[in-house]
């Protein structure tokens, strides 16, 4: 069974097993599926209301844009998945193994590319949530900022699984490269999902 089509309690399971997949990379996609979805059900019911009427538009491309992302990213929990089988093997090599530490490098590179594919998603969720707290339904907006809490958390832990491979990998100007394109977009969502949980926060109380 692919693990995208494990039911809510199977994937639990499996995820509190002894078995390395899925891991925090997938809990990550999840989460951020989680939010976008949240953003489908807010832009849902927000369509065709009079009273956001001058939206509609701008409603439904946003809804448009969060399906995608939420199949985007349960579509990552496959492939963050994917990516240990050669991790693992590269580790088990002996190593006496000449080609060891090349095999170890591809698959630690390997590794890092579904995570940085979950950040870059989550950014696109922020994007589109932060117009929602503006044009979505008061009626549902704390459902936003639930949202973008989702958003921030499933940002934090792909970069966390990006750091973890590159921390091991050889090529240090890689290593830098990489983590310094994670750190930019992690930066741009945690700004982003801490101004627009305020924004919400701050509507709410009053």
């Amino acid at each position: 069974m692919q693990i995208r089509e494990h039911t809510l309690q199977s994937f639990i399971s499996a995820l509190s097993s002894k078995e390395p997949v899925p891991g925090g990379g997938g809990a990550s996609a999840l989460i951020g599926a989680l939010g976008a979805a949240l953003c489908s059900m807010v832009a849902n019911l927000t369509s065709g209301k009079k009273k956001y009427e001058m939206f509609q538009a701008d409603i439904e491309n946003i809804l448009s844009r969060s399906e995608k992302s939420s199949r985007q990213l349960i579509w990552l929990i496959e492939e963050d998945a994917k990516a240990f089988a050669p991790l693992a093997a590269a580790y088990s090599l002996p190593k006496e193994n000449a080609q060891r530490e090349k095999i170890l490098e591809d698959a630690l590179v390997l590794a890092c590319l579904a995570p940085m594919e979950i950040l870059r998603e989550t950014a696109k969720v922020a994007g589109f949530a932060g117009e929602l707290a503006k044009k979505g339904s008061r009626l549902v907006i704390s459902d936003v900022g639930v949202a973008v809490s989702a958003c921030r958390a499933a940002a934090q832990g792909a970069a966390m699984n990006v750091y973890i491979n590159t921390k091991l990998m050889k090529n240090r100007d890689q290593a830098d490269k990489t983590n310094g394109e994670a750190e930019a977009v992690l930066n741009e969502i945690e700004i982003k999902c801490e101004n627009i949980y305020k924004q919400i926060t701050d509507e709410l109380k009053g």
